[in-house]
């Protein structure tokens, strides 16, 4: 199972390197080879859960490094749709860093992870888990987009024609606004979710539905950001770089919530 995480990691990391030269260089073929190497890395990634009922003590799904792992193969699950509907290939060279440290930190920390106690939790954790995943992983591609919106509309002002800002795989502005609103669309709804099954995991230990643990209010904290910003986005008519700018802020703050805060206890 690690050597799988470590060769996904490998191949996360090659995927963003060919893909960051491609656009680079201007090499339509490099974009492309980094697309297929990433997705490669998705399938080494995949086999490496199946491995886990290889490994003993087998790491459960709700340890940090295994909810981390979970996270990171997400989050480009969640983007090949993107990548091929809305030619959004050159995007690879910001999700693959993404799922290169989430693959690389559950490789180190998975042989050492402390298994969480799930007894009277039934089946809370584990959909709690996958559903919260699912929602950060569609976040952190509307962060993405986001970024490359913010980079893509700072060299249409300055009207720079190097090719490092307009090679292949780079999609439109308006193409990156709308896979930003699409993955906000679909991934706050998960999130919350993932917040609601994470309050019955928590009730279901008999320890009602808050603790008030440092998990819970950062995780709190962070829904509300992102409910303020889908109002603002859908309800309120945010503009595009608006838009963009709240993907990438809320997503580093959600991502300090949900991971940092556990990294950090």
């Amino acid at each position: 199972m690690i050597a799988l995480l470590q060769l996904a990691a490998a191949l996360y990391l090659a995927a963003a390197v060919a893909s960051a030269a491609g656009v680079g260089l201007g090499a339509g073929g490099a974009v492309r080879a980094g697309l297929v190497v990433l997705a490669a890395g998705w399938l080494a990634h995949a086999a490496s859960f199946v491995a886990l009922h290889g490994v003993e003590p087998t790491p459960q799904l709700t340890d940090l490094p295994m909810a981390v792992s979970l996270m990171a193969w997400m989050v480009v699950l969640a983007y090949l749709p993107f990548a091929r509907r809305s030619r959004m290939a050159g995007l690879a060279m910001g999700v693959g860093p993404v799922a290169f440290l989430g693959a690389f930190y559950a490789a180190l920390r998975i042989p050492h992870a402390a298994s969480d106690e799930l007894m009277g939790a039934g089946s809370w954790p584990h959909a709690h888990v996958v559903l919260a995943s699912g929602g950060l992983a569609l976040l952190a591609v509307a962060a993405i987009a986001g970024a490359a919106f913010l980079l893509e509309n700072r060299r249409l002002k300055r009207k720079s024609l190097h090719p490092a800002r307009g090679g292949p795989g780079l999609p439109s502005l308006e193409t990156l606004d709308r896979v930003n609103a699409a993955a906000l669309a679909v991934g706050f709804p998960l999130l919350t979710l993932g917040v609601l099954t994470g309050m019955l995991w928590v009730y279901g230990t008999g320890r009602g539905l808050w603790t008030g643990s440092a998990h819970e209010i950062w995780n709190a904290l962070a829904w509300g950001i992102y409910a303020v910003l889908v109002v603002l986005r859908f309800a309120a008519s945010q503009g595009a770089r608006q838009s963009a700018l709240s993907a990438v802020a809320g997503f580093a703050f959600l991502l300090f919530a949900a991971v940092g805060v556990g990294m950090l206890a």
